[in-house]
């Protein structure tokens, strides 16, 4: 069953409240913060699960029966709560770019999504160091600071911006070379921003090896309706995830608008 309109606006409200919440907190505690390794490849600060709390909280208090995944969990590990009686469950990633927030880069972001029947219906991004949000909830228009976005038709060329990783651990693709020679190449540290701004028409493209879901389900939606494309390398569909049995899984993941799209898919494929 289809989400209305007026709860959709209602969960758009409390996803903007309380990503502006967490993301002004964790600005506040950005020359403060300490971090350790949570995994040989990743990093959790003191600011994570305190700004994950602030969302969790917030969420729980407008719909307590609704379901919560988050990245900061127990033992390291991912955060869940079961929903009950409904298919809806809010995504979260408290402080995508923790690496940048750690060393008090300011390129990072609060993502917000929820996922109804497997799929994305909603996704919030705010970026608290230039008080960027990017909103987009059911079939509204997706917005960025309450003006509408759409991605771009930008064909690939020398002075367009693709978004990728920003280390290769197994070495650096092929394709990633060759896209260096031929467009520009930004690993900004959150792969929030990177959908965001392919939402906004600031990119032609975001391409991302390893992700979570709470990395990406706010960005894909907003991409999704601002006319763009998400799948994975191989241009395959990504939705529906079953969310009860979702366990931290990586979703290999391509994002650009409908003019470059298939090209990145073959581009992959051969190179």
């Amino acid at each position: 069953m289809a989400l209305d309109n007026k709860t959709l606006n209602q969960m758009l409200q409390t996803a903007v409240s309380a990503a502006r919440l967490a993301g002004r907190y964790a600005l506040d505690e950005i020359n403060h913060v300490k971090s350790y390794a949570k995994s040989p490849s990743e990093i959790v600060t003191e600011a994570d699960p305190r700004c994950q709390k602030i969302i969790i909280d917030a969420i729980m208090q407008n719909f307590p029966n609704h379901g919560i995944v988050a990245e900061e969990g127990k033992d390291n590990k991912l955060f869940k709560q079961a929903p009950s009686g409904v298919d809806i469950w809010w995504v979260i990633d408290p402080i995508d770019g923790t690496n940048n927030f750690s060393q008090r880069i300011l390129n990072f972001a609060v993502s917000i999504g929820v996922i109804h029947q497997g799929r994305p219906v909603l996704g919030v991004i705010f970026e608290p160091s230039t008080d960027s949000m990017f909103t987009v909830a059911g079939d509204l228009p997706p917005q960025y600071n309450g003006t509408k976005i759409s991605v771009n038709d930008n064909d690939i060329h020398l002075f367009q911006t693709i978004g990728i990783e920003s280390i290769f651990t197994d070495g650096v693709p092929s394709w990633i070379t060759f896209l260096m020679k031929t467009l520009r190449c930004r690993g900004l540290g959150t792969t929030a921003m990177h959908l965001a701004y392919v939402a906004k028409g600031s990119f032609i493209a975001a391409a991302v090896q390893k992700p979570k879901l709470w990395d990406i389900a706010a960005g894909a939606y907003l991409i999704q309706s601002a006319g763009g494309i998400v799948t994975d390398w191989k241009g395959k569909e990504i939705w529906p995830v079953d969310m009860k049995t979702y366990n931290g899984q990586t979703i290999e993941v391509l994002a650009a608008n409908k003019t470059v799209h298939r090209k990145l898919v073959d581009i992959i494929a051969v190179k």
